[in-house]
């Protein structure tokens, strides 16, 4: 199902909230749209090239801009200021000054170059929340390069993911930019629950680096535990079994199996002997590559979507291996509203909806990601500052 939606900016939680998006790529452009999202005023500011993501195709959409620019840029205004320039220089710092919300990726020591950091900009704006996004932090790893591929491989991921006799894999999507925007959010709420409470703004710091490390969860807390490192496994789960892919008659399939009741289950629907050999987790660990011949063998004489049905009837977690167009069919097929049409008079794009769901508000879907500049022409001289909470408490 796909909605075409326009959201009530006024009723929103951000409503009132202006942010000053200095960030480009993915981490950052993610943290803004999902706070554009729910009422924020998102003005990206961009130099005269525009975010480098505008040039990140193929895929284009039919109107010939790149869908991977689209796909984090809805429901913001864009403006272009050259930072090389006086003039550019002074409307973005007008424009911090004048944000409730400063969020930005350059590498450290940029933003202090032109007069934009945090000391520079609460100087004049106390009550601004300063977001930094950087790969490695400002100290010692501030000259790394923060590229997602980059911190995959030295955050360990690469080393947890792929086949065991391959090589190492990243992910399929730039996954450590998405958790280290969702963590930027995250931060700037905090920041400004403190600022009812304090009347002042604050510095929030988020790195890709330690983003991941947080992500690892099982993995890194293993690790810091016992010492030892895990290795890649392919699909399968260090600590649970049968918890991977499998091959049915025609496509491939998911077991989930987080039980011992899931796993007596399974043995019925497969039609295999109870072994007490295999009726405990940790036995079935241990005996994982035996147990999934096994499986296999009785996966295979049934095409993929019936076995998923029969398993999901009995109780135990079972999917279908679904092509990304799959799975937005399926989420739909749930009932789970996963794609939005905004329509903005002279362009309409279909894009996934915010995954973030509140008791009575409606995200506001006003805007396709805008055409680079588009709003130049706009009324920027408001100068009536930041949200009137700013600077409450405060000279």
């Amino acid at each position: 199902m796909t909605e075409t939606a326009k959201g009530d900016a006024g009723a929103l939680p951000l409503a009132g909230i202006r942010v000053a998006d200095f960030s480009r790529v993915l981490a950052g452009p993610y943290a803004t749209m999902m706070l554009a999202d729910f009422g924020a005023d998102v003005i990206k500011i961009e130099s005269p090239a525009g975010d480098d993501t505008r040039s990140w195709a193929p895929p284009r959409d039919e109107y010939g801009d790149s869908t991977y620019f689209a796909s984090v840029n809805r429901n913001k205004r864009s403006m272009v200021c050259d930072l090389t320039t006086e003039v550019g220089l002074r409307e973005a710092r007008r424009l911090a000054s004048s944000a409730d919300i400063v969020i930005e990726n350059f590498r450290p020591g940029v933003m202090e170059r032109f007069g934009l950091d945090h000391d520079s900009v609460s100087a004049s704006n106390p009550g601004v929340i300063y977001c930094s996004i950087t790969g490695f932090g400002d100290g010692d790893g501030a000259a790394l390069p923060g590229y997602d591929l980059l911190v995959q491989a030295v955050g360990g991921l690469m080393s947890v993911t792929g086949r065991p006799d391959g090589e190492p894999s990243k992910a399929g999507v730039a996954l450590v930019d998405v958790i280290t925007g969702l963590n930027a959010v995250s931060g700037v709420l905090l920041a400004l629950r403190q600022r009812e409470s304090t009347g002042r703004g604050t510095r929030v710091r988020v790195e890709l680096m330690t983003s991941l490390l947080s992500a690892l969860v099982n993995q890194a807390s293993g690790t810091l535990a016992t010492g030892v490192s895990p290795r890649r496994m392919g699909n399968a789960h260090p600590s649970i079994a049968p918890y991977e892919v499998f091959r049915a008659a025609d496509r491939e399939l998911v077991l989930a199996v987080g039980n011992d009741r899931q796993f007596a289950a399974l043995e019925r629907e497969l039609g295999l002997d109870a072994d007490p050999r295999l009726a405990t987790n940790p036995r079935r660990v241990a005996l994982r590559h035996e147990l999934h011949d096994a499986i296999d063998s009785r996966l295979a004489e049934r095409p993929a979507s019936e076995w998923v049905e029969r398993m999901n009837a009995a109780g135990i977690p079972a999917g279908l291996v679904n092509t990304v167009g799959e799975a937005i069919d399926f989420a739909a097929s749930l009932g789970l509203d996963p794609t939005v049409t905004i329509d903005d008079g002279d362009r309409v794009g279909r894009f996934i909806a915010d995954p973030v769901h509140l008791d009575g508000v409606t995200p506001a879907y006003d805007s396709l990601p805008p055409r680079l500049g588009a709003d130049q022409s706009a009324d920027w001289r408001d100068t009536s500052g930041p949200s009137s909470t700013t600077n409450e408490g405060t000279s």
